[in-house]
């Protein structure tokens, strides 16, 4: 168990490592912006947040850098101050995030760890994970290139697909459904926690996610611009973010549409999913569309649930862990795929890339779940409940280890920078 952990350690090490590689003193602290958090700052929070919780929250160490706590504690640093910290140099702050990795997997080496120990190695793993992907987002955002990743499979940019394949409701009938992680999972976070009994009526739920072209004749019909198609807040948004096509979407000519990917402009694939769109977009979407988003529970259960048998899978294909086979994650693809792709990944009863690829929107605010705890790292569900809105399924970076049909990503209605689509139910 000691050498899985310690493995899964220097992984995500080496992923976060290879996104900040060819990034020069300016770009380490990028722009400021509401969107996205300066990379330096990214930088030594991982660091800092694996030095609290092994060797200072488990041992008792004091800080190796003094002063850490009012640099990157992100819980009780503002947000808004973070361009403006005299940070380390970036050898300083690779020296001091690599002597804490050092010393973490030292105490891994040196003895069997206990069930205490095992939760915060994966805590800090998946933590580091999940920084990952928030520096990918920062450098779609900024338009930053985004580096050959050594998890990059050029093949899985473009795998097999049935041409004539198109989307279609599936339908999920009615039943109880367990809706959360239960306790034999190995690590889930707070919020999933625990499975509990939620009654849901029969529907029919798209078998992919909302696609570019589905989304760009909403665009085309004016959807941007007609009232009656968003909320009053949504309709705030777009007047306020003067939007009217997605994030990173440019006009090509002749009704033509081109994405900025990377800070590269490429044609706008039509059968990718929609991305970088945010809840009010997806709402007005399906306001346009005649459809709705899916709730947290019909999600999860379109996912998993078998008919057949009223079983509840761990993933859409089954019980096991993800392969490049079933699911778009770990870069492997570096970037969306189509979602004709990967039909051995489907749930049972038809739905494809739940998992992987793009974020999926769902109706619900996040909230705990029937008796709720916190875990011992308070601020990561808590002090966010009523205020964000679910997603589902991970992304295409997305790491394969941190990604479950129960886990729950949240973020404000209007961010649109995250990797997020979303896909419909019927009415």
């Amino acid at each position: 168990m000691a050498g899985a952990l310690v493995s899964a350690l220097l992984d995500a090490r080496s992923v976060e490592l290879e996104l900040l590689e060819e990034l020069n003193d300016s770009q380490m602290l990028g722009e400021r912006s509401h969107f996205v958090e300066p990379p330096i700052w990214e930088m030594g929070h991982v660091g800092w947040f694996q030095e609290y919780w092994i060797l200072r929250h488990l041992d008792g160490a004091a800080p190796l850098l003094p002063g850490s706590d009012g640099l990157y504690d992100a819980f009780n640093v503002s947000y808004r101050l973070r361009w403006d910290h005299a940070y380390p140099s970036r050898r300083a702050t690779l020296d001091y995030i690599s002597e804490i990795l050092r010393r973490s997997v030292g105490r891994l080496e040196s003895r069997q760890p206990t069930p205490e120990e095992m939760y915060f190695y994966a805590l800090v793993t998946q933590h580091e994970d999940m920084h990952s992907e928030n520096l990918t987002l920062i450098r779609q955002t900024l338009g930053y290139p985004l580096p050959r990743l050594s998890l990059f499979e050029p093949a899985a940019a473009t795998p097999p697909l049935d041409p004539a394949y198109r989307p279609r409701d599936v339908l999920v009938p009615s039943g109880t459904f367990l809706l959360g992680a239960t306790a034999d999972e190995p690590f889930v976070f707070d919020n999933e926690k625990w499975a509990h009994p939620v009654r849901v009526e029969a529907f029919r739920i798209a078998s992919t996610p909302v696609t570019n072209a589905e989304f760009q004749a909403f665009v085309e019909d004016g959807g941007y611009r007609r009232r009656e198609l968003w909320s009053r807040r949504g309709w705030q948004w777009r007047r306020r973010d003067r939007a009217e096509h997605p994030l990173f979407w440019e006009p090509g000519g002749a009704g033509h549409w081109c994405e900025r990917r990377f800070g590269v402009v490429v044609p706008l694939p039509p059968w990718h999913p929609v991305v970088h769109v945010n809840w009010y977009e997806a709402e007005a979407y399906c306001r346009w569309a005649g459809r709705r988003l899916p709730t947290e529970a019909e999600w999860e259960m379109a996912a998993t649930f078998e008919p057949a048998t009223g079983r509840k899978r761990r993933f859409p294909w089954g019980d096991d862990q993800a392969a490049p086979g079933r699911a778009s994650l770990d870069y492997r693809a570096a970037g969306t795929i189509d979602v004709r792709a990967l039909p051995a990944g489907d749930s049972p009863v038809g739905c494809r890339q739940m998992i992987g690829n793009v974020w999926e929107w769902v109706e619900d605010t996040f909230r705990p779940y029937p008796g709720f705890v916190c875990d011992p790292y308070e601020q990561y569900s808590q002090p966010y409940f009523g205020d964000k809105k679910v997603l589902k399924g991970g992304c295409w970076a997305t790491r394969g280890r941190l990604i479950r049909s129960t886990w729950r990503n949240f973020y404000k209605h209007h961010r649109r920078n995250i990797f997020a689509g979303f896909r419909t139910v019927a009415l």
